[in-house]
């Protein structure tokens, strides 16, 4: 039966989803509630289990919540059960043997007896084990010398009492995982339990529970801060994963703080959200955080607490990621170091897993839990204005946080049967530029050469690679190849490519946002009525975030009639140019004829290391697609490399086509300016060239150790400063002289360094 409600060690049972829970109150505990180091809760809860039978987890509350998982729960349970047998069979009564021993004797035995059933067992069920064998070494050297029979009889059922203890507990899973580390072992000492039993511990205002112990045998391989915010990073012994360890500023805070923050969160959360607040996210968060930051101060005030404005600044944007926020989720984000996280169901079983730029795939030591990735879905479904229910199982958004944007992917019932999963892919502050990819290896200077030339050109293209290949960024890089006067549409059902921080730099540019492929009843426009529309707004670069389904034949409409007076880019799934082909015909019937409108493909595929463990992205292959086919551009030669990987040399190397000379589409660009129409090598100069300016920035970069040189903003201007060169040389010369553009540009681009202070 449990105690009073509210009483220390007082409990429930709650039921979340497919857990029993265990919780046990321990609020005015005055120690830290902890199984592996405290051999009075050990027993109180061993009492518990006793009463309740099974449940699957359980979880001590105090200011902050410690949970032990199931497997904890299990080992528990086998001893409560133990304890339970032992009990009803009354095994301190010794079964009628005490009758024949001396009064001293049978109170003696009784009292070893009671101990470790009633004792031991339950605060310390190893030291039981070792104990009862340790009396039945005792006992057996004892009879030897014992001659009267009446008492070797009783001596000897009493040894058969403590093998009966000691065989039940040999067979536990405790006994049985410490086994090799019982030699020596003194009564008292915990280390054992330390290395079996570790509790997630959150706040009692989170619902995300952390793992805070560092793993044992385990080596720390990388460390960073994110504000105050601790990132390690260890390689595990028993996994080829790493582990993401992250100690958040939530999990600092002394005691008096947390006080502090419970009380405004219970007070915030009587104001809900409304659905319009979550239209302008950005707003909503500044409101809340003023609120929120005189809201602790008052009760500062009221409890007669001072702390420090810094102090508050940091608590109240704690207080901000638990009521409107996404808890957790946000810091990974926060960190530029993480891709891609993925969250998988059901909840509170298993971590949060993603992948790190350098260190690849990563466990992390944050698990979710089903109410926090509830309100994540009921936050999200009010942001994007998208269902998500039975019907629409399927939600694909963005969310925007401060220092963070990503994608996010959610799958529910029934499409997922055991609840909610999460993928979000989350993308760069900035947008990506190709002297980035170039310094990442991507892509070499004169692979980022030839696309300078094509954007320059006017050319329509698709970037396509399998999932995780880079497909939207590398897009985004070609966006800041755009020359600024040109206006740009970009039209997307999830947004990724970063309008937002281009537009701030003076680009020209629209987003349009169209309907999902797979959301069903929706008030959005359709993204084929959405590509047509564009071709009633003017001349504009149009830029499709992805082509998926009926849309392809709107783009390729788009393609042949007029809007290719300017570049026409998109990303489609494949990994090489026919399975371009394959994706758009066959897949989704744009026909043959409109599929020559493509011009170029770019490949981007992961490459995987010899051992599996690591991966990297490159662009594989650059294809022109020729005009001049009728059937299959396959088997008609309707696909020409320009470039092609090497894995040998781990980057494009030319074609011998491209080197002779033998390229339809420069020749059809060049054909369209005076100063290269004809002369192959004034265009193979012009690529050379531009090839020459990223290499010199991603060079100058690092040697003045300037990462921020090869970012779209000073890229931009690079590339401004690019044309207006050549436009100023053809004026003065009357010719494109690659050399004395590149040694005009090359000195505007040492002052510039120089003006920053480096040199």
């Amino acid at each position: 039966m449990a105690e009073k409600e509210g009483a220390l060690f007082s409990y429930d049972i709650i039921r979340e989803g497919e857990d029993i829970i265990l919780s046990i109150n321990c609020e005015t505990y005055q120690k830290t509630p902890s199984l592996e180091e405290d051999p009075l809760l050990m027993s109180k809860t061993i009492d518990i289990l006793a009463e309740t039978g099974t449940v699957t987890k359980i979880v001590f509350a105090q200011k902050r919540e410690y949970e032990y998982d199931y497997a904890t729960v299990q080992i528990l349970l086998e001893i409560a059960k133990l304890y339970n047998q032992f009990a009803k069979q009354k095994i301190t009564s010794y079964m009628g043997i005490t009758d024949k021993l001396t009064s001293v004797d049978s109170a003696k035995r009784y009292s070893e007896i009671q101990y470790i059933v009633f004792q031991l067992l339950k605060a310390d069920p190893l030291a039981a084990f070792v104990e009862s064998k340790r009396i039945l070494r005792h006992e057996k050297i004892m009879t030897q010398k014992i001659t009267d029979k009446n008492i070797i009889e009783s001596a000897e059922r009493y040894i058969s009492i403590l093998n009966y203890i000691a065989s039940l507990l040999e067979k536990t899973k405790l006994i049985s995982l410490s086994k090799q580390d019982l030699e020596g072992y003194k009564i008292g000492d915990r280390t054992i339990y330390t290395k079996l039993f570790t509790s997630t511990i959150r706040p009692d205002f989170m619902f995300t529970k952390l793992m805070t112990a560092y793993p044992e045998a385990a080596e720390e391989v990388g460390a960073y801060a994110l504000g105050n915010t601790e990132v390690t990073i260890f390689t595990l012994n028993d996994s080829v994963q790493n582990l993401y360890h992250i100690i958040p500023p939530e999990f600092k805070l002394t005691e008096e703080k947390y006080d502090i923050l419970d009380t405004a969160r219970k007070i915030m959360a009587e104001h809900k959200p409304k659905k319009e607040e979550f239209v302008d996210p950005e707003r909503m968060r500044d409101v809340f955080f003023k609120v929120g930051h005189d809201l602790i101060e008052e009760v500062c005030e009221y409890k007669k607490i001072k702390l420090k404005p810094k102090e508050i600044d940091e608590m109240t944007n704690i207080l901000v990621r638990y009521t409107v926020g996404f808890g957790l989720l946000e810091l990974l984000l926060q960190d530029e170091n993480v891709q891609d996280i993925t969250i998988n169901a059901p909840m509170g079983q298993t971590p949060i897993f993603l992948i790190h730029s350098e260190f690849g795939d990563c466990k992390t030591n944050i698990i979710p839990t089903v109410p926090e990735a509830e309100s994540w879905a009921s936050k999200l479904r009010m942001i994007s204005g998208r269902p998500l229910d039975e019907a629409n199982p399927v939600l694909d958004t963005e969310l925007t946080i401060p220092g963070a944007r990503s994608r996010v992917a959610v799958v529910g019932p029934p499409l997922n049967p055991f609840g909610l999963a999460y993928a979000l892919r989350r993308h760069r502050d900035q947008p990506w530029t190709l002297p980035l990819f170039i310094a990442n290896r991507m892509i070499n200077p004169l692979g980022a050469g030839i696309l300078s030339f094509v954007i320059d050109g006017s050319k329509t293209m698709l970037v396509a690679g399998t999932r995780s290949a880079g497909k939207t960024s590398f897009l985004a890089s070609l966006l800041v190849e755009l020359m600024r006067k040109y206006r740009v549409i970009t039209i997307e059902d999830t947004l990724e490519l970063p309008a937002g921080p281009l537009r701030k730099m003076g680009y020209n540019i629209q987003q349009m946002k169209v309907a999902s492929a797979l959301t069903k009843g929706t008030t959005e426009v359709p993204a084929d009525e959405g590509i047509r529309t564009t071709l009633r707004m003017g001349d504009s670069a149009l830029i499709i975030g992805e082509v998926r389904s009926t849309e392809a034949k709107s783009l390729y409409e788009a393609m042949r009639i007029g809007a290719s007076a300017n570049v026409v880019a998109g990303t489609i799934h494949a990994d090489s140019p026919y399975g371009i082909y394959d994706r758009v015909v066959n897949d989704l019937g744009v026909p043959k004829t409109s599929f020559k409108a493509t011009d170029l493909a770019i490949i981007t595929n992961p490459i995987r290391s010899a051992d599996g463990l690591h991966r990297f992205r490159r662009v594989t292959q650059l294809t022109e697609v020729r005009k001049f086919w009728e059937e299959d551009p396959l088997l008609e030669k309707g696909f020409v490399d320009l470039m092609k990987y090497d894995s040998k040399s781990d980057q494009l190397e030319p074609s011998s086509d491209i080197l002779n000379g033998d390229s339809d589409l420069l020749k059809s660009i060049a054909g369209n300016v005076k100063d290269w129409a004809g002369n192959w090598d004034a265009v193979w100069e012009n690529i050379l060239l531009r090839a020459k300016t990223k290499e010199a920035l991603v060079d100058i970069s690092k040697k003045v150790n300037m990462p921020t040189l090869l970012e779209a903003e000073f890229v931009i201007s690079a590339n401004d400063e690019f044309h207006k060169i050549s436009d100023r040389v053809k004026e003065e010369i009357g010719v494109l002289d690659p050399k004395r553009i590149f040694f005009d540009w090359n000195e505007w681009l040492k002052r510039k360094v120089k003006e920053k202070g480096i040199i």
